[in-house]
């Protein structure tokens, strides 16, 4: 065994969560303790004291006139699409069924807007329905909402979803910029903007997402400052002003060790001149950015308990209840080309300053259910409970729960 402090990996130990008698707290209740009122594990628990601060910090450093809208495909857990509803601006949705979440909320429909590269005609009926605003991202789009407006006796309010030509440096994933199914083409918006113009349709403005993930801000000041140039220049063939302005989001928090927490001040200070010129040249433009993973993705963690510690040829695996049916990300099945660790801890030893070398898998028959790869943790036994950190976005939904049949996890907000 080896010193804790020494070997456990910093990222690991980084965590807004406090740690009380050896616990970790979250929600105010030590671990343990949540974990028997929960009832079970695994489970996802998300913290509203994180979550309301996260908000309340951006909103002291980010210009009082751009918009905050939560991108609940991040996390469409109800109970906390209703938290995030009070604090947000607005919420921006990929689905009909993420939408009946929205409304449930109590979010303002005028305050929700839906994108996505593949919405069928049901769900653009429910969107007219309801009064939101529409990301429109092709042709067929159109023509659909032109003859349900004319159904309905009410113009469908619609914004056009730009595919940019750039893309945002170093994102995880690159939603905008060469090939791509999100929104239309930059050079093909003009003539799209004409076509809504000879339709009974309500154009309110523009919607740019250039990727996700991002830790560098020189590089989303950079994609904010291309996609409002973009947005000035289509706002010249726009068939009335423009209303609405989503310059996306792409702010992205730190897994893995050596990164570091996105610095928000040249951020906030490109957004600064970016409204100031906004209020000259787009007067009637209100300016929206769209986070998701960032508002929500350290406020929670995945709980999993030790169900057996196995000695391989001299390699220690501590087997879970839990596994990547339930967190394919942090398993390096969600996007990662080379695998990396989670931060992860044994919960309930927080304090501990024994330490060994493990392996964290799960129960399924498959060597990709692997959590945690030859980590530092506190010395274990089972029964134990592992925490992974950063859990709170693409976790619970974006995880194939099926698969081999096991248990689902839940989900609690605390």
């Amino acid at each position: 065994m080896t010193n804790l402090e020494a070997k456990t990996p910093a990222h690991a130990l980084l965590h807004p969560f406090p740690v009380e008698q050896g616990e970790l707290v979250v929600g105010g209740l030590p671990l343990s303790r949540l974990a028997t009122r929960v009832g079970q594990t695994p489970f996802y628990a998300y913290d509203r004291r994180l979550l309301t601060q996260r908000v309340a910090e951006l909103r002291a450093i980010l210009p009082a006139s751009v918009k905050l809208h939560y991108a609940m495909k991040a996390n469409p857990m109800p109970a906390l699409v209703c938290h995030m509803a009070r604090l947000v601006d607005g919420i921006d949705v990929a689905s009909a069924g993420e939408l009946k979440v929205a409304l449930d909320a109590g979010a303002d429909p005028r305050e929700i807007s839906f994108a996505g590269p593949g919405k069928q005609c049901r769900e653009l009926q429910q969107a007219v329905a309801a009064g939101i605003l529409i990301n429109i991202e092709s042709v067929r789009e159109v023509t659909e909402l032109t003859a349900i407006s004319r159904a309905a006796g009410c113009a469908a309010r619609v914004a056009v979803r730009v595919n940019p030509d750039f893309e945002l440096k170093s994102s995880g994933m690159k939603m905008g910029g060469g090939a791509k199914q999100f929104g239309v083409d930059a050079e093909q918006v003009p003539a799209l903007l004409a076509e809504i113009g000879r339709h009974p349709l309500n154009f309110e403005g523009f919607h740019l997402f250039a990727g996700s993930q991002n830790l560098r801000p020189e590089a989303i000041v950079e994609a904010q400052a291309k996609s409002y140039e973009l947005a000035v220049r289509l706002a010249s063939h726009a068939p009335s002003p423009l209303r609405f302005l989503n310059l996306g989001g792409g702010f992205g928090i730190p897994y893995f060790p050596g990164e570091r927490h996105l610095d928000l001040e040249p951020i906030a200070s490109g957004l600064a001149t970016i409204a100031e010129r906004a209020a000259r040249e787009l007067p009637d433009a209100e300016l929206v950015i769209e986070l998701g993973r960032y508002l929500v993705g350290e406020a929670g963690i995945y709980v999993t308990r030790i169900v057996d510690r196995k000695v391989s040829r001299g390699q220690t695996f501590l087997v879970c209840d839990g596994g990547l049916h339930h967190h394919l990300s942090a398993s390096g099945n969600f996007g990662q080309i080379i695998r990396k660790n989670y931060p992860v801890v044994i919960g309930n030893r927080m304090t501990s300053t024994v330490a060994e070398t493990v392996s964290v898998v799960g129960p399924l028959c498959t060597p990709l259910d692997l959590l945690a790869d030859r980590m530092q943790l506190a010395e274990t036994q089972v029964g134990d409970l592992v925490v992974i950190f950063q859990s709170g976005a693409y976790g619970f939904t974006a995880s194939p729960q099926a698969f081999l049949g096991h248990p689902a996890c839940v989900e609690v907000l605390v």
